[in-house]
């Protein structure tokens, strides 16, 4: 029996008494990937990235792996987690969101433990407006700056941009003028993040991919000295946090001048977009399943519900991997809304099909979103559900 027939057969034992549509992850598989990140990193801390999970007990089961810190996505996110006890967490992307902010500003432990991410003057006055009404002799607010990281070819009008579309900062001088606006705020510039998405999130899929990373790589290093020294020049002394990478890059980006922490996530689950880097083996822990409810010809068979496509530009790629072999997606229907056509491979027998009633598996193609959809998910160990815990979603948080 293959890896992934075995896998199937015990996941399917483990949930035989519960209703589909279903999420489960699998823990060996789960604190095998922990270990391997910590592993890759070589004594680099790892921030848990708490988007790519999504289930505040497996964040915390990271952390006990020891994952060190967290990043959040969002502030009413890292209020709630520090609120649960949970301590330096770092918020991955900027806010607007005045009520959070008030919030922040009026509970010292919060603003303590939470560093906001800002990359414009603008965050600096949102952050203002709620500090007004903090008490006498809190803390400072904390805030991490964080840079582009994207590669850009050519010049002009010509200029290729390799990377996403993240923040406006990205030369020394630039960074540099919005710390010195965030001290004369009164706030304390506790870091710098620089995610190399193009280096982190995608697969080494031919020649040219891995050159765009190793070009990446070389101009972000150059540059990241040049901003750490011109923000050290401003703050009087070197900056706490120099945060980079992600699952993908971890060794790259753990080795590189000035980082003193890497950020990963989505390694603990290994989801569809993970398959085909070279650096690392992908092992799946995250999965979902849905029950064959009919079988509409010879070599096809239906199963109920799993349009679960992930974000980003749509294609086949944002569609959900089925783990049960033997078969494949419709080329037409793709994951449906209510129900999702499967056709079985060519040349598979017989003696594998599934039948109505049957249950198939699947892998989310990202890696935290797969938890959006369901209230909780099943914790299994071997051919048992050892635990069943909420998702953020069950949980009945809405974090924006």
């Amino acid at each position: 029996m293959s890896s992934a027939a075995g896998t199937v057969a015990r996941l399917t034992a483990a949930t035989a008494d519960l209703p589909a549509p279903l999420a489960v992850v699998d823990l060996d598989v789960f604190d095998a990937n922990a270990l391997d990140l910590l592993k890759r990193a070589d004594g680099m801390p790892v921030r848990v990235a708490s988007k790519s999970v999504r289930v505040r007990s497996l964040v915390q089961r990271a952390l006990g792996h020891g994952f060190t810190g967290i990043m959040a996505y969002s502030l009413r996110e890292a209020l709630w987690l520090v609120g649960e006890g949970m301590r330096d967490v770092l918020v991955g992307y900027p806010t607007v969101d005045a009520g959070a902010l008030a919030a922040l500003a009026a509970d010292p432990v919060a603003r303590a433990e939470i560093t906001l991410m800002v990359d414009d003057a603008a965050h600096l006055a949102c952050i203002a407006v709620a500090d007004a009404a903090a008490p006498d002799g809190a803390p400072p607010v904390r805030v991490c700056l964080d840079v582009d990281c994207s590669l850009r070819v050519g010049a002009g009008r010509l200029t290729a941009h390799l990377g996403t579309r993240r923040s406006p900062l990205r030369e020394p001088a630039d960074v540099a003028a919005l710390a010195t606006a965030a001290l004369a705020q009164g706030l304390s510039v506790r870091g710098l993040m620089f995610y190399e998405a193009q280096v982190a999130g995608l697969p080494d899929t031919n020649p040219a991919v891995r050159a765009v990373k190793r070009l990446s790589m070389r101009e972000v290093n150059a540059r990241r000295v040049r901003v750490v020294a011109a923000v050290r020049d401003v703050v009087g002394h070197d900056v706490e946090l120099v945060n980079a990478g992600g699952t993908g890059s971890i060794e790259v980006s753990g080795t590189a001048p000035g980082v003193t922490e890497v950020t990963a996530g989505s390694g603990l689950f290994a989801p569809g977009l993970f398959d085909g880097y070279r650096s690392f083996e992908a092992r799946p822990s995250a999965f979902f399943g849905l029950d064959v409810v009919r079988e509409p010809a010879p070599g096809w068979v239906t199963a109920f519900s799993g349009g679960y496509a992930a974000s980003g530009q749509p294609g086949a790629s944002r569609l959900p991997r089925l783990f049960t072999p033997g078969y494949t997606l419709s080329g037409t229907e793709g994951a449906g809304e209510v129900q999702t056509p499967l056709r079985a491979a060519r040349g598979s027998g017989p003696g594998g099909r599934l039948r109505t009633g049957d249950r198939v598996w699947l892998r989310h193609a990202k890696a935290g979103e797969m938890m959006e959809r369901f209230d909780a998910v099943h914790l299994v160990r071997g051919a048992e559900v050892v635990e069943t815990v909420p998702t953020y979603r069950g949980e009945g948080r809405n974090f924006g």
